[in-house]
């Protein structure tokens, strides 16, 4: 693998660009028709898209698909499936600002359950550090301080959920290679989707069709960027730009949605973002 930390941080850049489009695209359509049917077309095209690349990087579907623990691969792929699902339905109940926000915690529950699920050891420092974006979290969820709204609980369920696939990935991978990890997690999540989403089909007009192939088309492109830089550069110098999915997405809500940005959400955000940079700058620390 080549290290071009510049071009990794730019591929990086323009991954969280696309998927912030992603995002503005599926609160679109999840706003006029069923969340479970728009990811299981989604994951339609993302899995003719991992097909696609798994052949060209093992060779075969039969090589792609070798794995010694079956189980855990399809476990991955369907927390994937679900997490999207969640995530979705938050961006219609919430807005992109507001569920990115609590979203940006994941890091930290990563950092958290890193310990219990695989073994690894974290310093009181990162410990820390956890707590206070915790305590960001509570500053963006407001508790006590009007009725709390239960919706805000939904991306939060979806950061543990992706926090929960981060992990369950990094166990598979002392395994397996990573074309195979990705063969089974667009399969078994196009699988999963399918059998839950044929029974929420709706017929969707022409125009949304076009968005619906935009949202195929970022999807899969948005893969390939990430792909492509972790293939030319290491996560922990590109990891920390991860982040601007939260500005862009928040932009595109503010500019293009219509949503506000309560001032509890920002300095919320922003305590979970510095609390999460400063675990990914340990956790480099110390390997």
């Amino acid at each position: 693998m080549q290290n071009n930390p510049r071009l990794g941080i730019l591929l990086m850049i323009a991954t969280t660009f696309v998927f912030a489009v992603q995002d503005g695209i599926s609160r679109y359509l999840a706003g006029n028709y069923n969340v479970v049917m728009i990811v299981m077309i989604r994951y339609w095209f993302f899995a003719a898209f991992v097909i696609t690349i798994a052949i060209r990087k093992s060779g075969s579907i039969r090589a792609a698909a070798a794995t010694r623990q079956p189980i855990l691969q399809i476990t991955r792929g369907t927390l994937l499936a679900l997490e999207i699902c969640v995530m979705v339905s938050a961006f219609v109940l919430l807005g992109l600002v507001e569920s990115h926000a609590i979203f940006a915690s994941y890091p930290l529950l990563i950092a958290a359950l890193s310990g219990p699920v695989l073994g690894e050891k974290v310093g009181w420092r990162r410990w820390v550090a956890i707590g206070i974006g915790f305590v960001g979290v509570l500053v963006i969820l407001q508790p006590g301080y009007t009725v709390f709204a239960p919706a805000a609980v939904i991306p939060l369920a979806a950061a543990l959920m992706f926090a929960l696939y981060g992990l369950l990935t990094r166990y598979a991978a002392r395994k397996d290679t990573t074309a195979t990890s990705f063969f089974w997690t667009g399969t078994s999540g196009a699988v999963v989707m399918t059998l839950a989403g044929v029974w929420f089909w709706e017929p969707m007009t022409a125009t949304d069709w076009l968005w619906m192939g935009a949202l195929c088309v970022t999807g899969a492109s948005g893969h390939w960027l990430l792909i492509r830089t972790y293939e030319v550069a290491e996560a922990s110098e590109v990891q920390p730009f991860a982040y601007l999915q939260l500005v862009f997405a928040s932009a595109i809500g503010l500019l293009l949605l219509g949503e506000t940005l309560r001032p509890n959400v920002a300095v919320g955000a922003a305590i979970v973002v510095s609390a999460g940079l400063f675990t990914l700058w340990r956790s480099k620390q110390t390997t």
